[in-house]
C-alpha cells in the first residue's frame, strides 16, 4: 500500500502541474481576463492530492497497522475517486468558464462539484477513523513498556 500511496501522489503532482500549465494557457489562447475554476485545479490537485498523499505516506511509515486497516484501503480509494471527481468538475467548470458558454454556471454543475465534496468528506471520515485507531493502539504499545514499544525504522533515523 505504501507504493501504492507514492504513485498517487506522484499522478496528482502531474495533474496539479498540468492543470496549471493548463490554466495559463488556455485563458491566454481564449484571451479570457476574468474568473475562471481552472485557477483552481492547480492549488486542489497540489495540495489535496500530492501533500495530502505524503501526509499519509508519512501515517502509514509511522503507525504499524495502519495499512492493513480496511478503512484506511476504503478511504484512500474513495478519497481519490471524490478528488478525480471534485479536480475533474473544477477543470471542465473552468473551461467552459474560459470559453464564455451560456451554460457554465449552470446548477447542475454545481451538483456534480457537490458530489465530489461530498465523496471527499466520506472518505476523510474513513481515513480519520483508522488512523485513529491506529494511534490508540500504538499509544498502548508503548504504555506497555519497552516489550512494547514501537521503535523508529532505521531508514528514517539519521546516525551523524
Amino acid at each position: 500500500m505504501l507504493r501504492l500511496i507514492y504513485r498517487f501522489a506522484v499522478v496528482w503532482t502531474v495533474v496539479g502541474l498540468v492543470g496549471g500549465l493548463a490554466y495559463r494557457e488556455v485563458t491566454k489562447l481564449l484571451e479570457f481576463t476574468g474568473r475562471t475554476q481552472l485557477a483552481f485545479v492547480h492549488t486542489h490537485a497540489l495540495v489535496w492530492g500530492t501533500v495530502f498523499m505524503f501526509v499519509l505516506l508519512a501515517l502509514a511509515v509511522v503507525l504499524p497497522g495502519l495499512t492493513a486497516d480496511r478503512r484506511m484501503r476504503w478511504g484512500l480509494h474513495l478519497f481519490n475517486a471524490g478528488l478525480v471527481l471534485t479536480v475533474g468538475m473544477l477543470a471542465f467548470k473552468g473551461a467552459l468558464q474560459a470559453m464564455e458558454v451560456s451554460w457554465a454556471d449552470h446548477a447542475a454543475l454545481a451538483g456534480v462539484s457537490g458530489l465530489g465534496h461530498m465523496t471527499l468528506t466520506a472518505a476523510l471520515v474513513l481515513l480519520l477513523l483508522a488512523v485513529g485507531r491506529s494511534v490508540r493502539s500504538a499509544q498502548a504499545r508503548s504504555e506497555a513498556g519497552p516489550a512494547g514499544r514501537v521503535e523508529e525504522p532505521d531508514s528514517l533515523v539519521e546516525t551523524r
